[in-house]
């Protein structure tokens, strides 16, 4: 077992890291005594990260000995789910025995989830040996908020999310910061025209279309099969039914008991309670995200429905039945991912009359400043004079009791400002929007 691990980990020391792979604008490190941890949703591109950060590493004049990384989730250390971790050193410090105790050694073990008991593992491994540790996986717990876990208060973590447009233009190699020309934003809007269709998972951008729908339902069911059996749940046809639902019905309201009455409707016998866990376990998971209404009191807010988004556009068109999702809904949806990079704090308004302000965001704080809120429309046209007075008002009603001096409205093409009674709402299209909210470093 030793001398396969270590020719295993010889082999990644060799590895170089696989061509075509795309720039992330996300840069990983590491604080002494610290974890760091990297989540998020399958897919995502948490392995690139990875392999991002090793070559930083060597760029930098880090020897490849010195770096130990494997991913437990390959085949051919599926033996060691059953047996003591701590071979994995035993075998690292044969190959380098020169290393122990005097040397950094960098570890990164990808796919963690894979090992039973990891935090046992890189407790020890951070208490007793002089390296930096970085981990990455779906479905991973948070130490931090397990009193239990031996890593409580010591990790650093890191959520990872599919790309986002300003990533997907660094991809096709066209630049987005700065002053754009005339020439620069058409090509701009071009190229989100792509987006719109191809998504953001990185798996699928070079793939036609039939074989992206085949990845997004495969990667939906690898997603979905997955928290079923890390919850060991007893009702897998009710969650996927559940899931489906959900990815039918992104960017709309819905309440537990109406969900648990729908699965009824289809022949489970589901409790109220068995699907608040299954709907925080699709949030872990990074695939599917629910948003209160915004409101301090507790009373009005679990009242009040909730909304359902999911973690891309295009994932969700792939593997919804298309009777329900709409431009409208699929735009909304991409407006919120696009927020949820930056915050994860997103709401919905109801003003005082009852009209809807789909998105309000909690942006972060500047130091010395208060936070801003966003106030969002989203609406694919606004060439309706009806739908757009009833979007105008909405947004405008919201601003005065909120005391929002600025809103916006999202749209497909549109560029407009409109002046309000309290302040002014701007209206600008989807590929503007993705570019200004999202970061650029």
């Amino acid at each position: 077992m030793i001398e396969c691990l270590k020719r295993i980990i010889r082999e990644y020391q060799s590895l170089e890291p696989p061509d075509g792979l795309l720039p992330r604008r996300v840069a990983i490190g590491s604080l002494p005594g610290k974890v760091t941890v990297v989540t998020g949703v399958r897919g995502s591109g948490k392995t690139t990260l990875l392999h991002q950060r090793i070559l930083q590493l060597i760029e930098s004049g880090v020897t490849r000995e010195n770096i130990l990384s494997l991913d437990l989730a390959d085949d051919r250390l599926y033996w060691l789910r059953h047996e003591n971790p701590n071979l994995i050193l035993e075998a690292y410090f044969e190959l380098h025995p020169q290393k122990r105790g005097s040397e950094t050694v960098h570890c990164f073990f990808d796919e963690v989830q894979a090992l039973p008991h990891w935090q046992l593992f890189i407790d020890r491994l951070m208490r007793t040996e002089k390296c930096e540790v970085t981990v990455a996986g779906s479905l991973l717990p948070s130490p931090d908020e397990e009193t239990a876990s031996p890593l409580t208060g010591r990790i650093v973590s890191w959520e990872i999310f599919p790309l986002s447009f300003r990533e997907f233009l660094d991809g096709k190699g066209i630049e987005s910061d700065g002053t754009l020309s005339t020439k620069q934003r058409l090509t701009i809007q071009k190229a989100f025209e792509d987006y719109w269709q191809v998504g953001s998972f990185p798996g699928v951008i070079r793939l036609d279309q039939r074989q992206r729908i085949e990845t997004h339902q495969a990667n939906w069911n690898a997603i979905i099969a997955s928290i079923i059996g890390h919850h060991n749940i007893s009702h897998p046809r009710a969650v996927i039914d559940l899931a489906h639902w959900l990815a039918d019905n992104s960017g709309s309201f819905y309440s537990v008991s109406h969900l648990t009455d729908y699965l009824k409707s289809l022949g489970h016998r589901v409790r109220k309670s068995s699907v608040v866990d299954w709907l925080v376990a699709f949030e872990d998971a990074g695939l599917l995200f629910s948003v209160n209404i915004f409101a301090s009191s507790p009373t009005r807010i679990s009242v009040n429905p909730r909304k359902v988004y999911c973690i891309d556009h295009a994932l969700a068109a792939s593997v919804s039945s298309g009777i329900l999702t709409n431009r409208d809904s699929l735009l909304e949806n991409l407006v919120f991912t696009a927020l949820h990079r930056v915050t994860p704090e997103i709401f919905y308004h109801k003003t005082k009359t009852g009209r809807e302000v789909d998105l309000v965001a909690l942006l972060p704080s500047v130091p010395g400043q208060e936070r801003t809120v966003m106030l969002v429309q989203v609406c694919a046209s606004l060439a309706d004079p009806r739908v757009k007075h009833c979007e105008v008002r909405s947004l405008s009603e919201a601003m005065v009791e909120l005391a929002v001096a600025e809103g916006t409205i999202v749209t497909w093409r549109t560029d407009e400002t409109i002046p309000v009674g309290f302040g002014t709402i701007q209206v600008v299209p989807v590929w503007r929007f993705l570019l200004e909210v999202e970061p650029r470093t």
